[in-house]
């Protein structure tokens, strides 16, 4: 794609899409149209030094393009609500599901390439594994209303005869990285854990409420969010088979493996306590995640991905020590 390409990207304030923000203008893209909800100032620091021609407030977006008309190439749609503690499923409906078919219609009807963020919250307790495969999407039973309203687009999108020309949902498992100071409660482990280390010499981890499961051994696919913008860029040039993908690294880890890389990216000790899960979460929390990565290396994407390790050290040493934005 010609690099004067207008491209639109929403949700580039928050954690994600202000990471693919300076990876696209690392590249050589900056006219970018951003879109968010740009009232909420914890998240300004992410968009500083970087490049874009506008930006748009989120509740404004449609009436924007159809007064401005702009000749956009790609559209990354990365905004959702994403606190998976809110239960109003009200507000998941709105943000994750109507809007998205909002910016779905407008992609189909101007032909533009479409990639959006899905989760691995999709897949629950994972009854029915973690692969990226169509068949199960009906089938899958998320354990929360954000999961839900990500799984209901989805299966919205897979029923749809009008598409845009091309389109990938891209099935995110947890993301840690840079750009994610102003989640609060919704950061990375990595990020809580090395606040913790800061302020007391040691982590809290949940122990685990399933007998199945160690305290500290619970296992999620982690992924660094280079690796993320890396897929989404790759995206741009290789216009695979439609569909929906799984985007972790493929290999499940346990939370100890996790705060013990951060405590060896800070020349520390372990230093490890284990509290209880808070009850609001207990029963909605997933114990074991791991992405099916066939599907993505079948499309071609062969690159390697960050280990955990690696992730981590980058993340600490080079943004969380610094108090960096990337």
């Amino acid at each position: 794609m010609n690099k004067n390409s207008f491209i639109l990207l929403t949700g580039a304030a928050g954690f994600i899409g202000s990471y693919l923000l300076g990876y696209l203008n690392k590249q050589g893209y900056n006219k970018i149209i951003i879109v968010d909800d740009f009232t909420d100032e914890d998240k300004w620091f992410n968009l500083s030094n970087k490049k874009f021609i506008t930006k748009v407030e989120r509740d404004e977006l449609f009436d924007w393009l159809r007064s401005a008309d702009p000749k956009i190439e790609f559209v990354y749609h990365l905004g959702a609500r994403t606190d998976t503690t809110e239960f109003d499923y009200s507000i998941h409906q709105k943000l994750n599901v109507e809007y998205s078919k909002s910016i779905w219609n407008y992609c189909t009807e101007k032909n533009i390439p479409l990639v959006y963020a899905s989760s691995a919250a999709t897949y629950g307790n994972g009854e029915f594994g973690y692969k990226d495969n169509h068949d199960i999407v009906g089938e899958l039973k998320p354990l929360n209303p954000y999961g839900v309203s990500k799984n209901e687009f989805d299966k919205w999108a897979l029923q749809q005869t009008s598409q845009p020309p091309f389109w990938a949902g891209l099935k995110f498992f947890n993301v840690y990285g840079p750009n994610e100071y102003h989640k609060d409660r919704m950061a990375s482990m990595i990020f809580h854990g090395y606040n913790q280390i800061k302020k007391t010499g040691k982590v809290k981890l949940f122990k685990s409420h399933k007998p199945e499961f160690r305290d500290g051994e619970q296992l999620r696919d982690f992924i660094y969010v280079e690796d993320v913008a890396n897929v989404c860029y790759w995206l741009i040039e290789n216009r695979v088979e439609s569909g929906l993908y799984n985007l972790g690294t493929g290999k499940a880890r346990p939370f100890k493996d996790l705060v013990t890389a951060i405590f060896t990216s800070l020349n520390r000790e372990p230093q490890i306590e284990f509290i209880d899960m808070p009850e609001d979460i207990r029963d909605k929390y997933q114990y074991f995640t791991e992405a099916d990565m066939n599907k993505l290396k079948e499309a071609g994407y062969n690159e390697k991905f960050f280990s955990l390790e690696n992730g981590v050290q980058d993340y600490v040493k080079k943004y969380l020590l610094r108090n960096e934005y990337y």
